[in-house]
């Protein structure tokens, strides 16, 4: 999209503004559909101030799940899909996201079908929408395909925020933790040091081991800060290498009672990605493709690969995960059950539920035993420090009163 400086004239008087549109002729066409003669039409050079800056996804997942199921409401109580994306155009707020619906409109109008008009945005709409929306243009059934994208988005996003919500308050508390130490190693322990070189004799090691701690921070915090700063650089390359990625994914997995709780939202997300495409009748190869590259997981994603090129050689869908430590049995003996019967979509978003539910009840038994432990955990360390300050103090005015 480029962006045209205009002057022409209506019916009232002479305007000049600016005006967004793939080329010099749609820019025309749009000023005559306005009512303005055009006099003057130039292309605007793209500048700094005139770019227009865009950080992160253009769409969020919440305003992604709204509008799939806006979109599926229109086009249910008989709305053109031209007038349902020009009605939702109108309703959206946000910048970025209200160009790009004007832009498919505008697509749309062309003769460009859904798909290929959303396809021309991919960091609005990725793969897995553009695929599931063209199944559902070849069966006739559009409306179906988005109420269950909105269905898989809403599920996912929930499942995703549960987990985030469960791993994110340890990190947080653990965090504040670090920062408390680090304030009581800097600040208030220094002002005893004076005080304790005047008790004389020799110090508890606990104090000594204190004493120590601050001192070595006061010189040296700059290690601490490299050694944070390295670790952060080393977990951000490792995840930009396919194999370092691998790696974490699968330290994640096996990790203590939160490896649990990040596989089973994987699986949930695996078998919901997959349900959702069965529904849709996106071929079976084409599905265990596009979930490949959907999940975030290399661990699973990776299974999931080994599945694919199984069924290419004419082996089983269920064979590799069978194999694997990440799969529990009830996967692959509910795939080839769902095989057997013919309702394998029905039977993955079965286990996609089981899943889900069992990564709600897991984050909320976590947060309930994990913020018992912190408190203790904090509280331990703070004491520790605090212990240490006064057990000489103690000794000191044990001194006085023997005077």
């Amino acid at each position: 999209m480029a962006r045209f400086t205009y002057e022409g004239r209506d019916s009232k008087a002479i305007r000049r503004g600016t005006i967004v549109a793939d080329n010099k002729r749609d820019a025309a066409i749009k000023l005559k559909n306005q009512g303005i003669r055009v006099v003057n039409l130039s292309e605007q050079p793209e500048t700094v101030l005139t770019k227009d800056i865009m950080i992160g996804k253009p769409v969020k997942r919440e305003q992604l799940i709204m509008f799939l199921r806006q979109f599926s409401t229109l086009l249910q109580a008989g709305v053109t899909i031209v007038d349902a994306v020009r009605i939702l155009s109108l309703q959206v707020e946000q910048p970025a996201f209200k160009k790009i619906l004007i832009s498919i409109q505008e697509d749309l109008r062309k003769g460009t079908s859904l798909s290929d008009a959303l396809a021309k945005h991919p960091k609005a709409f990725e793969p897995f929408v553009l695929h599931m929306i063209n199944a559902g243009e070849l069966s006739g059934t559009v409306d179906e395909s988005l109420d269950r994208l909105a269905d898989h988005f809403e599920k996912s996003y929930r499942t995703r925020q549960k987990v985030v919500s469960a791993l994110a308050y340890p990190v947080v508390v653990g965090i504040v933790a670090v920062g408390v130490v680090i304030f009581l190693l800097s600040f208030v322990v220094p002002m005893f040091v004076d005080m304790f070189e005047g008790i004389g004799g020799e110090l508890p090691w606990l104090t000594l081991f204190v004493l120590a701690a601050s001192d070595w921070l006061q010189n040296y915090w700059y290690v601490l800060l490299l050694l944070v700063t390295a670790i952060v650089v080393g977990i951000l390359m490792l995840r930009n290498n396919p194999q370092g990625k691998y790696v974490l994914d699968s330290f994640l997995l096996r990790m203590p009672i939160f490896g649990d709780i990040v596989k089973k939202s994987s699986l949930a997300m695996m078998t919901r990605t997959l349900s959702s495409m069965f529904s849709s009748s996106v071929p079976i190869l084409q599905s265990l493709a596009m979930t490949e590259r959907v999940i975030g997981n290399k661990v699973i994603s990776k299974v999931i690969g080994e599945s694919r090129q199984s069924m290419e050689r004419g082996g089983s869908l269920t064979e590799p995960m069978m194999n694997h430590w990440a799969f529990p049995p009830l996967i692959p003996h509910m795939i080839a059950i769902g095989e057997q019967t013919g309702s394998l979509d029905s039977m993955l978003a079965k286990v996609a539920d089981f899943y889900e539910k069992e990564v709600e009840a897991a984050t909320e038994r976590l947060k309930a035993l994990i913020e018992p432990i912190m408190i203790v955990v904090l509280a331990a360390i703070v004491g520790t420090i605090v212990l240490a300050i006064m057990i000489p103090m103690f000794s000191m005015f044990e001194q006085i009163d023997s005077l």
